[in-house]
């Protein structure tokens, strides 16, 4: 039996676009459609998150397609969601992510990044990352990586990556959505269903998706995007297969106060990750004295972490960063207690307080969380009038703080493909106008996905001569300057 995405592919083939892409004209036939019709529309995002909210400010900013009928639609409450504007700098989410220049550079070119709350975001000029068993360490920073590079402007000459809350990207970008307008919110909504539409003798939507939302209402899309995470009610809609596995590991994340102002400064910020073979422990800076934590480890490990004190956590983070593998292992036994069994540990290890982090003072009430930690890559990224973005398209482990920036990126190069089916007169919907965007992005997504896959696997080998060799090359890197640089490039989102 056929899919039902080779179904409509067949539709499609066989009958021409139906209106004409001009929003005037489609206005005028949704409003003239009769009331137990559903609403047309050229494209309906499903997902209010960082990439479908990119997208549509994208398309809005662009004069290309600011013309185009489009809705978003989402289960959560936009408002309340919004960072307040008042928020203070002594408390922060635990929900962070590290933005590259290369999308911190497309919120600038869609007008949204002079909506953000500056004083929450925290570029880092330097990362130093190093082995848990071996202390083999590469340091990313520019200076020691400038040889060889392409030339940065100066806005981005020391700048690695900026440490932002995900509430304050999704506040920053419905800013610059409300300043551009145009666009149908469907806010605090649930898709209830999707189904193809039918062949009338008005309209013919047999190809188009057809969304009941949880008010009753109905949408026609000719493009539908599923930027609706994970589990993508859009990406079953249109039949697309995501292969991958869970990692067993949780993520667990926290707000944290430093008891200074961090290593390296005010003006000189730097992050931390030391691989340890349960999973990397991150330190990633935040305005003034504060920094947000991102420790993978396994379930059960998680599970303890979460259970302890605030004193138990505090010291349980920084033993982390300073005490041996073999002593985590011993405290991760410990039901509580590890405050001063971890203080008699120091003692009586040699630790080098100048190559690691400042020590934890305190961490933010209600702030420890976990989360599962999975690999999945959608088949493609394209059907019949559908386009999956972000984590419908892809999810990945955040050793490489890569998982925003790739829906960012899926929502710069879906904006440009659009832009294009729109002036050469293509329906935007159909598989030949969104091949350009499938075969931009899964590639270089499906690159990042393997590295990141691999440099999981590689540091969860405890001993064994795979260990030296790694540690070997770790070493051999960091003494190679435009080495460094090319994959510091690739990371920043540059080619």
């Amino acid at each position: 039996m056929p899919s039902r995405l080779l179904v409509r592919t067949h539709r499609v083939l066989r009958s021409a676009p139906v209106f004409p892409l001009r929003a005037g004209l489609l206005q005028q036939r949704s409003a003239s459609s009769t009331s137990s019709g559903p609403d047309i529309y050229d494209v309906v995002c499903v997902g209010g998150g960082p990439a479908g909210l990119s997208l549509l400010t994208g398309l809005r900013a662009n004069a290309i397609t600011a013309g185009l009928r489009v809705a978003l639609i989402e289960g959560q409450d936009l408002q309340k969601n919004r960072l307040a504007k008042d928020a203070p700098l002594s408390s922060f989410s635990n929900r962070c992510s590290s933005l590259t220049p290369a999308s911190v550079k497309n919120l600038e070119d869609i007008g949204a990044w002079s909506h953000a709350n500056t004083a929450r975001i925290q570029p880092y000029q330097e990362m130093q990352v190093w082995d848990g068993v071996t202390d083999a360490r590469i340091s990313f920073d520019w200076d020691s990586a400038r040889s060889g590079l392409t030339p940065r402007s100066p806005s981005q000459s020391t700048t690695i990556a900026y440490m932002i809350e995900n509430i304050n990207t999704t506040t920053t970008l419905l800013s610059r959505l409300s300043e551009l307008g145009g666009v149908d919110i469907f806010s605090a909504t649930k898709v209830a269903s999707i189904e193809l539409g039918t062949d009338t003798e008005q309209l013919d939507l047999s190809s188009w998706p057809i969304l009941t939302l949880s008010n009753g209402k109905t949408l026609a899309a000719r493009l539908l995007v599923g930027a609706d995470g994970a589990n993508s009610p859009v990406r079953s809609f249109a039949d697309i297969p995501s292969r991958g596995y869970d990692y067993n590991r949780h993520g667990v994340v926290a707000s944290l106060t430093l008891s200074g102002p961090g290593r390296g400064g005010v003006d000189h910020k730097i992050a931390y990750q030391r691989f340890l073979p349960s999973g990397p422990i991150a330190m990633l800076p935040l305005p003034g004295n504060m920094a947000t934590l991102v420790w993978s480890t396994t379930p059960e490990r998680a599970a303890v972490l979460k259970s302890l004190s605030q004193k138990d956590f505090v010291a349980m983070v920084n033993a982390g960063f300073r005490l041996s593998y073999t002593d985590l292992e011993y405290l991760h036994t410990m039901p509580s207690g590890q405050e001063e069994e971890i203080e008699w540990r120091l003692k009586h290890t040699p630790v080098n307080e100048q190559a690691i982090p400042m020590k934890v003072a305190e961490v933010q009430q209600g702030t420890v969380a976990s989360f599962p930690l999975k690999m999945r890559h959608a088949d493609t990224y394209t059907g019949e009038r559908v386009a999956l973005v972000g984590d419908a398209a892809h999810t990945i482990h955040p050793l490489a703080g890569q998982g925003l920036n790739q829906g960012q990126g899926d929502a710069a190069s879906l904006v440009r493909t659009i832009s294009q089916a729109v002036q050469t007169g293509q329906d935007i919907g159909s598989v030949l106008a969104l091949e350009a965007y499938n075969s931009e992005r899964y590639a270089e997504n499906n690159a990042m996905l393997g590295v990141c896959d691999k440099l999981h696997r590689l540091y969860s080998v405890e001993s064994g001569p795979i260990v030296g060799l790694r540690s070997l090359g770790l070493r051999a890197v960091n003494a190679m300057g435009p080495v460094k640089g090319f994959f510091m490039e690739r990371a920043a989102g540059g080619s």
